[in-house]
């Protein structure tokens, strides 16, 4: 999954902490979430589960797509995980 633009949503636990993000190689970004390679907000709030992602053709959606995501309620980003993931599993294997 190399240069594959995608938005994603991190969580620090179920219902926890969140984080929405976008990227153009979802391995390597949600990687260094989880080793806390980046400083700030993720590392901050310890938010390294990858709990929802969405691939897209390109950076141009991605990013307008991450802007629609971030400028929704809270509760619109749980109801998008749960539709996707209902048990908050750390999709982060399915993606390696």
């Amino acid at each position: 999954m190399e240069k594959q633009p995608a938005v994603y949503i991190l969580a620090s636990q179920r219902n926890g902490t969140l984080y929405t993000g976008v990227t153009s190689n979802l391995v390597k970004r949600a990687w260094e979430h989880k080793n806390d390679l980046t400083d700030g907000f993720s590392r901050k709030y310890a938010v390294h589960l990858l709990v929802y992602y969405e691939l897209h053709e390109t950076m141009y959606t991605a990013i307008a797509r991450e802007k629609q995501i971030k400028a929704g309620s809270r509760a619109n980003k749980l109801r998008l995980i749960e539709a996707a993931n209902p048990e908050w599993h750390d999709l982060f294997s399915d993606i390696v």
